[in-house]
Order: structure tokens, then C-alpha cells, then sequence
């Protein structure tokens, strides 16, 4: 079997974070992301699903989410998975569409799966030079033409339109996001929302794509995140973050990250970038 190897650097220039898998067999189970992901696959095949739609995902394929949109996979076949991606917040993203197109629109993806030689070509260099602490002012080149290729090719006109059940969605999540280092009860969110709780899980699965539950954990993960590129220990972030025990973070956070949360607080120390290899 392949060696197995995880890698992460954080960009501070490009303000974005960059990971590098190989040799993964591990399931990632449905869960969704609150900052954009463009990934490519190097090797192996995978069972995705995304937004309602299943898909064999192979080498050459590019990987596109926006923050929320809910997704998991499978190993299939004998081979296993090589993966990079580039992780983007809003904020980062709001900035790159502005440049490019001169609106201040966040993206959305119109396909999660699309092969594309140039935009591929162009990951590539640009995760390669991210991985290696290239300087060189080619890399933000890179970026912009890398993030023009996908609006152009691969994004929908925004709507803000919000679902039927928006504002009250919309209340269950903000009841999360304030309270969610507390042992909150879905009786609570239901209350915040106005929802009994058959028609709270409806509306989340059918907007979010995952339960209010696993809404709250990402949550948290994301909290959680943040705090660790800080340098508050992964107990006490566990702590802080409404995590019941170190174990149940330590487990979530791998799921999810791909990467337990000292490994991930590593990238962060005294500027360091390079890689870990398990």
C-alpha cells in the first residue's frame, strides 16, 4: 500500500491554505465547508456526492465547492486517493470576484466536477509554487487567472433569492453560531427558530444539504480552526468550541480537515510552511 502523506502550508501573501494528500483510503462523510474549496485530483477514484448529485470523480477531475455546499465520498477502486486543494475564505474570494469582474458578487458554482486542461494546468503551478514557499509575484498571477478561468466557465449569475424557509433558517443558524460552545439542545434551536422539529430538519436538509447537528459541528470545527492558528492548545480549543471531549474533537477534526488538530496547529507556528508525512 502507497505511504500515507498529509501536507498543509498556509499562504499568508494569498491569505489562502493549501493541503496535499496521498495514498488516503478514509471516507469523509457528509459535511460541507464555510470557505470555498477548488481541489484536483492527482490519483484514484472516488463516489462524491454533492447537492443532490452522485459522481465517480477520477484523475484530471477539478473539485469545486462554495461554503455550505454539503458533500462526501467514498474510496472505489483499488487505488488510492491523491488529492490537493486550495481553501478560500469569503472574504478572499469576495476580493478575487471583484478583481475579476468588477462586481462584488460571491461565486456560485454551477457544476461541482468539471475536467478543464488550462484551469488544471493552472491549479497546478499555483498549489506547486504554494507547497514549495514561492515568492515570486507570479503567484497571485496564478491565482487571479486560475479564479477567472472557473467565473468564467464554471460559476451562475448570483440570486439573492432566499428559500421559503430562509428567515428562519436563518434564525436557527445564527442560534448556533452565538451559542455554539454551549450544550445546546434542538428544542433550543427550534424555540430560536420558530420551527417544530420535524420541520426544522426538513428545512436543513433540504437547504443545508446536512441535519442542524452536523450544521453546529462545523461550526465548531470552524471556531475550532481558528483558535488553533492562534496557538491555543487543541484541549482548550476543544473546550472553548462546546466539544464534549478532546477524543470527540480530535475524531471530527480528522474527519472533516483531514488533519488532527496539532498537525494542523503546526502550520501556523513561527511562519512555519513546510509539510508532515504520517
Amino acid at each position: 500500500m502507497k505511504k500515507e502523506i498529509r501536507e498543509a502550508v498556509c499562504d499568508e501573501a494569498l491569505h489562502l491554505e493549501a493541503y496535499r494528500f496521498e495514498g488516503l483510503v478514509q471516507p469523509f462523510p457528509n459535511h460541507f465547508h464555510e470557505y470555498y474549496v477548488i481541489g484536483y485530483i492527482e490519483e484514484g477514484e472516488r463516489a462524491l456526492s454533492c447537492r443532490n448529485q452522485t459522481y465517480t470523480v477520477r484523475k484530471g477531475d477539478l473539485l469545486l465547492f462554495g461554503p455550505g455546499d454539503s458533500h462526501a465520498c467514498t474510496q472505489s477502486g483499488g487505488t488510492a486517493l491523491s488529492y490537493r486543494s486550495l481553501n478560500l475564505s469569503e472574504a478572499v474570494m469576495l476580493e478575487l470576484a471583484e478583481e475579476v469582474t468588477g462586481r462584488r458578487v460571491p461565486p456560485v458554482f454551477s457544476r461541482n466536477v468539471t475536467t478543464g486542461e488550462e484551469a488544471a494546468c493552472c491549479f497546478c503551478t499555483l498549489h506547486r509554487q504554494i507547497m514549495e514557499g514561492y515568492t515570486g509575484f507570479d503567484k497571485e498571477e496564478n491565482l487571479l487567472l486560475l479564479v477567472s478561468l472557473l467565473l468564467r466557465r464554471y460559476c451562475q449569475p448570483f440570486s439573492g433569492s432566499p428559500p421559503a424557509d430562509g428567515d428562519g433558517l436563518e434564525r436557527a443558524c445564527a442560534f448556533m453560531e452565538q451559542h455554539y460552545a454551549e450544550h445546546i439542545s434542538l428544542e433550543q434551536i427550534c424555540r430560536s427558530s420558530g420551527f417544530s422539529k420535524s420541520a426544522l430538519l426538513r428545512a436543513f436538509t433540504r437547504s443545508k444539504g446536512v441535519t442542524p447537528y452536523r450544521y453546529l459541528e462545523t461550526v465548531r470545527i470552524g471556531k475550532a480552526k481558528k483558535l488553533l492558528e492562534q496557538g491555543v492548545p487543541p484541549v482548550a480549543a476543544a473546550q472553548r468550541t462546546g466539544f464534549s471531549d478532546q477524543s470527540h474533537f480530535t475524531g471530527y477534526f480528522s474527519r472533516f480537515i483531514g488533519l488532527t488538530p496539532g498537525a494542523y496547529q503546526e502550520i501556523f507556528k513561527e511562519g512555519k510552511t513546510d509539510g508532515f508525512t504520517k
